[in-house]
């Protein structure tokens, strides 16, 4: 097929494809084998055979392909030039009828940092592994700042380690201030605000201490703590709007179909499973363990292919209830952006899989939320037997401290924060029943719905009771109301 043919071939060509390219030696097909990033109608990134040798080939068609193919081509010859380690680039292509494409070397067995930090990551905060990991990052970013270069779009997958050395990848994210000439520091501050954004909020306490493994090979700059937590502080917003924008519409992420006639929205890796979930949702509801039925809402256990889900459906009473809802999201769709949300930041609660959200001509009808079933205690039957003692276990109230602590960083109110709705699962404690949660603005509003949170909370044990009154004790009870 020709290059200017993949405009069409959308998020899943059918592989292998043969693709003919040609260069300064003459033409010659490009076997695609495997595919590892696409963006539909504007750029497929994957591995294939090339003039007989293993190639990782970026194809960039469509209106934009000569733009992209340029930023590509100078963030590879900015790396090549200063010295830096990249994948050599075996050769390129652009035509204006049908697009461009670079063919690089391909890396056998060179994972990301980004798995090898997925190996490590639930590790205790900061382990000798993770700090090993982090490290070698720090480093890296560091000799390239040295060079006057930075990476617009910095993350550990953009690394790769491959005998001993770390490959710096994807040149379209390359930038020059001054090629050769260490990095201003406001620009590396600016960089090393992306890199840190993206790590846990566990290590923000420890962020000058990793810094050191910056500045060992880099020590151009002093790093102020308060100006480099205001860039990430800064990333770290940027990015949860980002996220948040994605989970409602077509991407890498997520799976999404929205017309007048219904909301279909899937993690993207669950779509195939999940489809078939949601087109008999009410058949499984009726043959399920039921939480709870009627009303406003029916919530079931269910099992698909051995694999235990929660469904929870929606309902609409009737037509005064029907005209309260038609207009505005549904119910579903504040669970699935809210628990996405959760997830996005690092606090625990059941994996949102998929939504549906019923329409007539837009008019919005019943709404169903698929998630992942938590089979942990929750916290009323989990601390039933210290209600009197108030002697619950040190790690479980250590778990409930980082809970709230984390709801008061992020200004998150639950809502409804019953018992029922606080599940131990695997050394944590995570949230359900997210419907009328919310992240607030405003300190102001926060104080008030944080209040009624933990007032909620705590009326699930006596007031005279030894837990209730250590617990009165040990939550925090919000911050100050701004004057």
């Amino acid at each position: 097929m020709r290059l200017s043919e993949l405009k069409t071939a959308g998020r899943s060509p059918t592989l292998p494809m043969s693709i003919s390219l040609a260069d300064a030696a003459g033409p010659a097909d490009l076997q695609l084998l495997t595919l590892l990033r696409v963006l539909p109608g504007q750029r497929y990134v994957g591995a294939g055979v090339w003039r007989g040798r293993t190639v990782l080939a970026k194809l960039l068609v469509g209106s934009k392909a000569a733009r992209h193919f340029q930023r590509e081509r100078d963030g590879v010859k900015l790396l090549a030039d200063q010295g830096l380690t990249t994948p050599l680039l075996l050769a390129e292509g652009l035509e204006d009828s049908e697009g461009g494409w670079l063919l690089f070397e391909f890396l056998e067995s060179a994972p990301s940092l980004g798995e090898a930090w997925a190996e490590v990551e639930s590790l205790p905060v900061l382990a000798d592994e993770q700090q090993a990991v982090l490290a070698e990052a720090l480093s890296a970013i560091a000799q390239l700042h040295s060079k006057g270069l930075w990476q617009e779009d910095l993350h550990l997958d953009n690394l790769l380690r491959k005998d001993g050395q770390l490959y710096l990848i994807d040149g379209a994210g390359i930038r020059v201030e001054q090629a050769g000439k260490p990095l201003s520091r406001n620009r590396v501050l600016e960089n090393l605000g992306v890199f840190f954004a993206q790590l846990p909020k566990a290590l923000e306490p420890f962020t000058e201490e990793l810094s050191v493994h910056y500045l060992l090979s880099n020590g151009e700059h002093a790093l102020p703590m308060e100006a480099l937590q205001k860039h990430i502080d800064k990333t770290r917003s940027w990015r949860l709007k980002d996220f948040l924008s994605k989970v409602g519409r077509d991407c890498s992420l997520f799976s999404v179909k929205d017309s007048a006639f219904g909301l279909w929205a899937f993690r993207r890796e669950e779509a195939s499973a999940m489809a078939p979930v949601l087109a008999q949702a009410d058949a499984l509801l009726d043959q399920s363990h039921l939480y709870k039925t009627g009303g406003a809402a029916s919530v079931g256990r269910v099992e698909v292919a051995g694999r235990p889900l929660v469904i929870k459906r929606y309902n609409i009473k009737n037509f005064a209830h029907w005209l309260k809802r038609f207009w505005r999201p549904s119910r579903a769709w504040h669970s699935w952006r809210e628990g996405n949300r959760l997830a996005f930041l690092g606090i625990a609660t059941p994996k949102p899989l998929a939504l549906l959200e019923q329409r007539f001509f837009w008019l919005r009808r019943r709404a169903y939320l698929v998630t992942e079933y938590l089979p942990g205690p929750d916290i009323i039957e989990r601390f039933a037997p210290y209600v009197e003692s108030g002697n619950a276990p040190e790690s479980e109230l250590l778990a409930l401290d980082l809970l709230f602590a984390q709801l008061l960083r992020e200004r998150i109110s639950h809502g409804d924060l019953k018992g029922h709705n606080v599940f131990w699962q695997e050394g944590r404690w995570a949230l359900i029943d997210l419907d009328a949660m919310c992240q607030h603005g405003s300190a102001s509003s926060f104080v008030t719905a944080f209040a009624k949170d933990r007032a909620r909370f705590m009326r699930n044990w006596p007031v005279e009771s030894a837990l209730h009154q250590l617990l009165e004790q040990r939550l925090p009870k919000g911050i100050a109301r701004p004057s």
